[in-house]
């Protein structure tokens, strides 16, 4: 999975393009991401049991993961990512832009 929660991410595609957030859910096996800020809509709702007060209400809709771009800690642009195990037999995820170690 090349993107996980708590990443900072550039959006590339779509209404909102070009602004960067940070992941706050990863859904669908990876395929949808939930970004912080990113994808607002409106909703109009009715009163219920779950919700007291109705009207028109902001939300956060998840967004395709290849409509984003995962931001490199160490180069600060976007990047592709690659794998590669590390000399502990750890499996990391690295930045092909920089060649850095993305924790």
């Amino acid at each position: 999975m090349r993107l996980r929660n708590d990443d900072n991410v550039l959006v590339i595609s779509g209404r909102d393009r070009g602004k960067q957030g940070r992941i706050q859910q990863v859904m669908n096996g990876g395929e949808k991401v939930m970004v912080e800020g990113i994808n607002v809509v409106t909703r109009h709702s009715k009163p219920s049991a779950n919700v007291r007060q109705g009207g028109i209400i902001q939300k956060e809709m998840p967004l395709h993961a290849s409509n984003v771009m995962l931001v490199c800690t160490q180069c600060n642009r976007p990047a592709r990512t690659s794998f590669t195990i590390l000399a502990d037999g750890v499996k990391a995820r690295v930045c092909k832009r920089c060649k850095e170690v993305i924790e």
